[in-house]
């Protein structure tokens, strides 16, 4: 069960470094904006320091999963765990809050926060259980 929670943070990590790509560096192609609900270039332009700095709270919280499971195989579970359970725990949350923006973002939400999900839920039963 462990190594299914990290499978499941190391996906959430990827996916969210996969997000920090398109707010944070390729915000104003057509293709990204578009898949963001944005209806022209200028707008684009208009969100991009926002986009640009969302971006990177993506990447942070990727690369909080990310350390967290190199400390976990490492040998040092504390720490990985801690930063497992902070940065999907996050990821989970900001699903939550974005679920509750509208139905619209639905679907997004439920693909941001499936994965950071089951590696909570499957990390925590991992950890309970001896």
């Amino acid at each position: 069960m462990i190594l299914a929670s990290l499978i499941f943070a190391l996906v959430a990590a990827l996916l969210h470094v996969y997000i920090f790509t398109m707010e944070s560096i390729t915000w104003t192609k057509p293709a990204t904006w578009k898949r963001f609900s944005l209806t022209s270039q200028a707008d684009a332009e208009t969100t991009k320091p926002l986009a640009y700095n969302q971006g990177f709270y993506n990447l942070f919280l990727a690369v909080g999963a990310l350390a967290g499971i190199v400390a976990v195989w490492a040998g040092a579970p504390q720490v990985g765990w801690t930063l497992v359970f902070s940065s999907c725990g996050s990821m989970l949350l900001a699903a939550l809050i974005l679920a509750a923006s509208g139905r619209k973002y639905l679907r997004a939400a439920v693909l941001q926060g499936t994965t950071p999900l089951l590696a909570v839920v499957l990390g925590i039963v991992a950890l309970l259980l001896p």
